[in-house]
């Protein structure tokens, strides 16, 4: 009977340790998460899944004044669009933006991410400061950029300053070229600036001081364009191409600013402005409209992937510089070169700087993005700025018992 008895306290135990090793369910929690998503899942249903959907069977009909198919017109509209002259127009229109605008933000963020990197104090007081205007709508701005500073008036802020410089004021800065990309250039990157500033800040911020110190025991200066050049920007790849997709995508929503600021120019009318006066103007005609969105869809794709493909977020792809020639990996020799006229900077981030080169830092200084070990093809002359030899022979072991093994 005792032996019955220490065998079901024996179960009894082992049910009760399983039980606690599983985890906890909180009463009422199913119906809490279903009260929770269900209006987020109908309304993505409603107000974007459906209309995305709705958009896509439009385009193979006619519909003018009505979202009802009318007539089955196929790739009719598709070809319409590609045809159009005034949608090819609009693609231009966005391509001389997205010229301008990508560059000089791209330039002005990281910019200012390495003014406010540098700062010692008060660096969230200047992230703030820069981030604010990201919080703006583009209309007020708009409104703010026509009314109050390219308003055209003698009294207007622009043309005060220009007067204080001694020249002459602008009374048609919306209405004739190029002033019309002044205003619309300038409105979208101060709203945009702050937060690709952010991300350059984050990216700059993981960069590894170690880097830094060792480039500086080599003899580059810490504040100099060549410790920018040979050590900033090749940490930055993975961030700038980020921020230069995001960019190209921006540019091809641009919608708020033209409209509000230049309304329905054909020659500063880029393509979703040129499709919401298709859809929603006078016309109405959604057929068109929702081609026209799919083209433009399907060139933000395109776009998209070709950017990655040449560029990529991974600098260690090597399959992509199989690919492309002029990304291809060169011979040990030209490391060595590369690194040499780097000022030989080399550090194992672990090991500390001195005698060892770190291969990761040679093969970024080198151009070539991934790892490479020294060899004795390597030229093993002085660097240009410190002295020092840009690779150094690996030390010799001394083994504990003083003899040779081989």
């Amino acid at each position: 009977m005792s032996t019955a008895t220490a065998g079901r306290s024996s179960r009894a135990a082992q049910a009760r340790s399983r039980d606690s090793s599983r985890p906890t369910r909180i009463r009422g929690t199913g119906i809490a998460f279903w009260l929770f998503f269900t209006p987020f899942a109908v309304g993505l249903l409603i107000f974007t899944i459906i209309p995305l959907l709705w958009g896509g069977a439009l385009s193979f009909f006619e519909a003018k004044g009505t979202v009802l198919p009318t007539q089955f017109v196929g790739l009719g509209n598709f070809k319409d669009f590609l045809t159009n002259t005034a949608f090819l127009y609009s693609l231009r229109t966005f391509t001389i933006f997205a010229i301008f605008i990508v560059p000089v933000t791209m330039a002005t963020s990281l910019f200012l991410a390495v003014l406010v990197n540098g700062i010692p104090r008060f660096q969230a007081f200047y992230r703030s400061v820069f981030f604010l205007p990201t919080a703006c709508s583009y209309v007020v701005a708009s409104v703010v950029w026509r009314l109050g500073l390219f308003n055209g008036l003698d009294s207007g802020v622009v043309n005060t300053m220009l007067s204080s410089i001694g020249l002459d004021p602008i009374a048609d800065w919306l209405s004739a070229s190029p002033y019309w990309w002044v205003v619309l250039i300038s409105v979208r990157l101060w709203m945009q600036v702050g937060f690709y500033m952010l991300l350059f800040l984050a990216g700059l911020q993981a960069i590894p001081s170690q880097l830094y110190e060792a480039a500086a025991v080599d003899g580059l200066n810490p504040g100099g364009w060549r410790m920018f050049r040979m050590i900033t920007l090749p940490q930055l790849r993975t961030t700038s191409t980020a921020v230069l997709l995001l960019l190209l995508i921006a540019a091809f929503q641009a919608f708020d600013e033209f409209y509000n600021l230049t309304g329905n120019n054909p020659e500063t009318r880029p393509p979703l402005v040129y499709l919401y006066n298709i859809a929603l103007g006078p016309e109405q005609d959604f057929g068109h409209g929702s081609a026209g969105a799919l083209v433009l869809t399907a060139i933000m794709v395109v776009a998209g992937l070709l950017q990655t493909w040449i560029i990529g977020f991974d600098s260690n792809d090597d399959a992509r510089r199989r690919r492309l020639p002029w990304r291809r990996r060169g011979p040990v020799g030209s490391v060595g070169a590369g690194a040499a006229a780097g000022a030989g900077v080399g550090t194992d981030v672990g090991g500390g700087i001195g005698a060892g080169v770190g291969t990761t830092v040679t093969a970024d200084l080198a151009g070539t993005g991934a790892p490479q070990s020294p060899s004795a093809d390597a030229p093993s002359d002085l660097s240009a700025d410190g002295g020092h030899p840009a690779a150094a022979a690996a030390p010799e072991i001394i083994r504990p018992d003083g003899g040779d093994r081989s």
